[in-house]
């Protein structure tokens, strides 16, 4: 839940702010004040506001700097060492939702911090969500994020780690896989290459190893009707196209140029 309002003699003074934005503009945060809000808002004492800006100038990505990040309105939990949801996958639940708008049974594969799983169980109301990851730091985020909203969170390779039961029963299955190309992560901006999990990043040769798992498997899981989401990128997005097809999925694919996101959907017939 968002913070309690401060105060008033709990606001920071002007000569604070004042100093914070400096410190951030200096360390080359593009929107230093807003960043500056965010942090004194976070921080509860002198002592942790000065720690949280040196953690921010020195490079720590602002949402890990807070303990959260902001993901279709919600606060989603981030913690270092876990992907932090980026607001172009918001494109991907708009989709989903758009596709199955009754859907009752939902899987976030791949979940991260499990943003994707919180954000479809809220905007579908009473839903049974799954949320599963092979990195057990993502497994622990995601449990605060899933759980909150009554999500089980399992741990395990892809399909590995979901219950048996849900076979042929999944109407939403998202699965935000990795995508960068193993040689062209080192090409990341810092904040992702050096504070993210490689395993969160890295999909192989031409990025699409995990997605031709998972698309492979997928109408084994589905729901009839059901469908299965993958972000990847403009470059990639006929290749993702056809690995669905082959999985036996109908396809399509889905754009928003505001967010540069690309979404492949594909719907078990």
């Amino acid at each position: 839940m968002p913070p309690l309002s401060p105060s008033p003699s709990s606001l920071p003074s002007p000569s604070t702010r004042e100093s914070v934005v400096a410190a951030l503009r200096a360390a080359g945060c593009v929107f230093a004040e807003d960043e500056a809000e965010l942090i004194l808002a976070a921080a509860r004492t002198q002592e942790e506001l000065a720690t949280l800006v040196g953690r921010r100038a020195g490079g720590l990505p602002l949402e890990l700097v807070v303990g959260w990040a902001e993901f279709r309105g919600l606060r989603i939990a981030v913690e270092p060492g876990v992907f932090v949801p980026r607001r172009r996958t918001e494109f991907l639940v708009e989709q989903a939702l758009a596709q199955v708008p009754d859907a009752s049974v939902v899987v976030d594969l791949c979940c991260g911090s499990g943003a994707v799983g919180a954000a479809l169980a809220t905007a579908l109301g009473q839903v049974e969500v799954h949320a599963a990851d092979i990195d057990p730091a993502a497994v622990r985020c995601a449990r605060r994020n899933v759980g909150a909203v009554g999500g089980r969170v399992h741990e395990g390779d892809l399909f590995a780690a979901l219950p048996d039961e849900l076979r042929g029963r999944i109407d939403i299955l998202a699965a935000n896989v990795p995508y960068v190309p193993t040689g062209e992560v080192g090409l990341l901006p810092a904040e992702a290459r050096d504070h993210e999990p490689l395993v969160a990043l890295d999909g192989g040769a031409d990025g699409l190893d995990v997605l031709r798992r998972v698309a492979a498997e997928a109408s084994r899981w589905l729901a009839p009707g059901g469908c299965l989401l993958v972000e990847t990128s403009e470059r990639q997005a006929a290749a993702a196209v056809d690995a669905f097809t082959t999985g036996g999925l109908r396809v399509r694919l889905a754009v928003s140029e505001e967010l540069y996101a690309h979404v492949v959907v594909g719907v078990r017939p």
